[in-house]
């Protein structure tokens, strides 16, 4: 048994390959999102990544979560689990602050996951903090970095496991990112 994941060097076109697909998903979704952001590592600078673009679509309400996600279904966009994040320590425990969607990119486009997000819910600032938090701590990013490039050198069976091992890691990264949030006035 091994990883099924490989982690990359930075690609300086992951910004611009995040505007182009942007453009794709606007003109898909147009006005139902209220926002469309390039989130995760390749939305770091200089951090290294699975090759493919998280991105967050964030709507205003439950009900839209469902539309904009049939709306890319049409568009040849494949709906995944799972349709929550995990809850985080210390941020609200209500499972409708993790609600969400994962859409993956059409077959044979460039790879995507997209989470669509409802606007102001603990998931939806967390993916927003944690890319700013680690753009403004680069060694915090590189420690990170290593994690990663270590995790995916494991033994595990899917790409889930990769994801359920990150996420404590992430969560450790998070909380000093909130304090640094309310010192410095971040809003998303």
């Amino acid at each position: 048994m091994s990883s099924s994941i490989t982690i990359v060097r930075p690609d300086p076109t992951w910004a611009a390959q995040f505007d182009k697909t942007a453009q794709t998903i606007r003109a898909i979704v147009g006005d139902t999102v209220t926002r469309v952001d390039h989130i995760g590592s390749t939305a770091v600078p200089g951090l290294v990544s699975k090759d493919v673009l998280d991105i967050q679509a964030t709507v205003s309400s439950e009900l839209q979560l469902d539309e904009v996600a049939q709306l890319l279904v049409d568009a040849n966009w494949e709906l995944r689990p799972p349709r929550s994040d995990h809850p985080v320590p210390g941020l609200p425990s209500e499972a409708l602050q993790w609600v969400k969607r994962l859409v993956i990119e059409p077959m044979y486009r460039r790879r995507v996951n997209l989470h669509i997000r409802i606007a102001g819910r603990a998931n939806q600032r967390y993916a927003l903090l944690f890319r700013d938090y680690l753009r403004a701590h680069p060694t915090t990013a590189a420690a990170y970095g290593a994690f990663k490039e270590r995790a995916a050198r494991l033994p595990l069976e899917n790409v889930g496991d990769y994801a359920d091992l990150k996420d404590p890691v992430c969560d450790l990264i998070y909380l000093p990112a909130e304090e640094w949030a309310a010192r410095t006035g971040w809003t998303p």
